[in-house]
């Protein structure tokens, strides 16, 4: 199985306009996989589509994803239009992942959905999305959105394949059911392993299966020690867990990280910095650690 590194963006100033462009022609330059944009409407980081275009169109080799972008709330027709436009200018190098609502609770009005039925249409938005990137002249009807005499095109010479994000049981199950891959976040080792085997499970009682390559996990690294500031955040989003668990404090402990997620059946990674240092360092420490361990 291909292992896999990318490097994922937040909020900090490597996502901005004014610094997008260097990241972007850096990465290339390195030859580093991927690079992955995160939905953050209330900062300056740039808009996921918005990104990877502008990415896409300064690269040959990059690979750009979402990590992850809300699907809930837009229309599936439109999404699969902007996927469709992607690959066919950049084959094979459109990664996108996405999930069921903002993590930051103030976002979350922004994805307007029925009172309740958020997971429902989701499911439901999954279903559109496949059938207007693969289907030619169909209709769709379902409980929230009609669609008729579908042709989104161009339509890519192989089906993109879509990833979700999520840790809840319902998320897995759902990967199950309607996904192509798993992108997990804030995740021990062994958790990640667990879902995995509960992805697979809800597959195999669908008829189908997921590519053995097609689970990874985001993880931050932090260069400069672990301040105050981000362990309360983690401790926010996983009051359970000890931070220390969730985020590796220096290289060393992101390789050990790497070690268990890979025992535990996972291949594709997004790392992001946090606590400072500069785009330039990051790459270069990047490239060094962790372009050795791909194959």
């Amino acid at each position: 199985m291909k292992i896999r590194f990318g490097v994922g963006l937040g909020a900090g100033p490597e996502a901005s306009p004014a610094e997008l462009s260097h990241l972007v022609d850096r990465l290339e330059a390195a030859g580093i996989d991927s690079l992955w944009f995160s939905e953050l409407v209330y900062t300056d980081a740039v808009d996921p589509f918005v990104g990877m275009a502008y990415a896409l169109a300064r690269t040959t080799k990059l690979k750009v994803g979402t990590s992850v972008m809300i699907l809930p709330g837009r229309h599936p027709v439109l999404v699969a239009k902007q996927l469709a436009s992607l690959a066919a200018l950049a084959p094979k190098r459109v990664l996108p992942v996405f999930g069921l609502r903002s993590a930051i609770p103030a976002e979350r009005d922004v994805f307007v959905v029925p009172d309740g039925q958020r997971a429902a249409v989701f499911d439901e938005s999954l279903r559109l999305l496949n059938a207007a990137l693969t289907s030619q002249e169909s209709d769709f009807s379902g409980d929230f959105f009609t669609a008729t005499s579908m042709a989104v095109g161009p339509r890519p010479a192989k089906p993109l394949d879509i990833w979700l994000g999520g840790s809840a049981p319902a998320a897995f199950r759902r990967i199950g059911r309607l996904a192509d891959g798993w992108l997990g976040s804030f995740l021990t080792p062994d958790e990640a392993r667990r879902g995995r085997e509960l992805i697979e499970s809800a597959a195999a009682e669908a008829g189908r299966a997921i590519e053995p390559d097609h689970f990874g996990i985001n993880v931050a690294v932090a260069e400069n020690g672990l301040s105050d500031e981000v362990l309360a955040a983690i401790h926010g989003r996983r009051p359970d867990v000890d931070p220390t668990e969730l985020i590796a404090d220096g290289w060393p402990r992101l390789h050990r990280m790497i070690d268990g997620y890979v025992a535990a059946g996972l291949t594709k990674f997004v790392v992001r910095p946090t606590g400072g240092g500069s785009t330039d360092e990051f790459i270069d420490r990047f490239a060094a650690e962790l372009l050795p361990r791909e194959n």
